[in-house]
């Protein structure tokens, strides 16, 4: 009875935060403001200025033509490796493994753009994409088929496959696609037919973060407008409920983590087609795994990922300019990074668990 009484009256704390919690955006808004908060704290301790640090860092990000457009060219494939991952997240499969698909879809889209010559960009543009998404597609069906049929942990299987295909890749331009002429470990340069167009003249700025953000409110109308979307919120929401309503929650789940392989596979692709112009060892510096960190800040909502990865490519494209400027030590960004991870886990895992006692109920 005394129980009743408490679920029925919970205290005015837990009330606050589940309010907090349920409004998304103020919520995501409050755990960047607290891990700014803990990084300002960190940077006085160690004898900087945080106010400094930080106006440094947003100037080093948009400041100029080329800060923006440098943070616009890393905001795409962490957009793209977010909604990798916010897809697969939302039928509970935790796919780790976005950095491998990335590779994968490079790699195809490689091979696509270096011996497929001859045609119109027209056609061989779409092409290469198309075939780095299929590339990341297939690497992500392995570990969803093994978690489908054999219950196989998909953290380990999705962990592996990222240093399979590290290896495959190192293997491939150390070898049968090496560049011999320049004696470094690439490939040669990638048809010009397949080259992304520029959207800023003497930029990086590609035309790939177009294709990005298309490709985050394409997955927003899927996910609330269409049957799979549906019967993926479902899984997400409460797999014996959507058992239990005639969804086939594994078919449901491989669908799932093929387009999130897919979006990482795009990912891939577009570095090589709009930045790299060829296969480089080692050209992701961990795009895969901060989709993870751009997942969780924007609570899988495709449309919020867009912002975080703004934000996100904002603090890796300015630490430069505060260890310059402000004297911070480029490694705090990475502490940011690490503290925006840990609060939107625990704001994740507190709305996770909120929902289970609800569906349970």
């Amino acid at each position: 009875m005394a129980e009743s009484i408490r679920e029925l009256h919970p205290k005015p704390w837990k009330q606050w935060i589940k309010r907090i919690s349920d409004a998304n955006w103020i919520s995501t808004v409050l755990v960047v403001l607290l891990a700014f908060l803990v990084g300002g704290l960190l940077i006085l301790a160690i004898g900087g200025d945080p106010l400094r640090a930080y106006l440094v860092l947003i100037k080093g990000s948009f400041g100029n033509r080329n800060g923006f457009a440098e943070t616009i060219v890393k905001t795409c494939p962490m957009l793209l490796a977010g909604l990798s991952v916010a897809i697969a997240l939302r039928t509970e499969f935790w796919n780790v493994g976005a950095e491998g698909q990335i590779y994968a879809g490079a790699v195809l889209t490689g091979l696509a753009s270096i011996y497929i010559q001859g045609i119109s960009a027209v056609i061989h543009l779409p092409l290469a994409l198309l075939a780095g998404a299929l590339g990341g597609g297939l690497w992500a069906f392995i570990p969803a088929i093994l978690k489908a049929r054999l219950k196989v942990n998909e953290v380990i299987t999705t962990l592996m496959m990222n240093y399979i295909m590290t290896f495959i890749f190192s293997f491939l331009v150390d070898g049968p696609m090496r560049d011999w002429v320049s004696g470094l470990n690439i490939s040669p340069q990638i048809e010009k037919t397949t080259w992304l167009p520029i959207l800023l003249a003497k930029t990086r700025l590609h035309s790939g973060i177009l294709i990005a953000i298309l490709a985050a409110v394409v997955l927003a109308v899927i996910l609330r407008k269409t049957v799979l979307g549906y019967q993926i919120r479902a899984v997400g929401g409460n797999t014996r409920a959507a058992r239990f309503a005639g969804i086939a929650v594994e078919n449901t789940m491989v669908k799932a983590v093929i387009i999130s392989g897919m979006l990482a596979g795009l990912a891939g692709a577009i570095e090589i087609t709009g930045v790299q112009h060829r296969l480089i060892a080692g050209f992701s510096p961990g795009y895969g795994f901060l989709g993870l960190a751009v997942a969780l800040l924007a609570s899988l909502n495709p449309i919020g990922v867009i912002f975080s990865a703004l934000l996100f490519a904002a603090l890796l494209n300015g630490a430069d300019a505060m260890q310059r400027w402000a004297s911070v030590p480029i490694a705090m960004v990475a502490v940011i990074q690490g503290l925006v991870i840990i609060f939107s886990a625990i704001r994740f895992f507190f709305n996770r668990s909120t929902l289970k006692r609800k569906a349970g109920s």
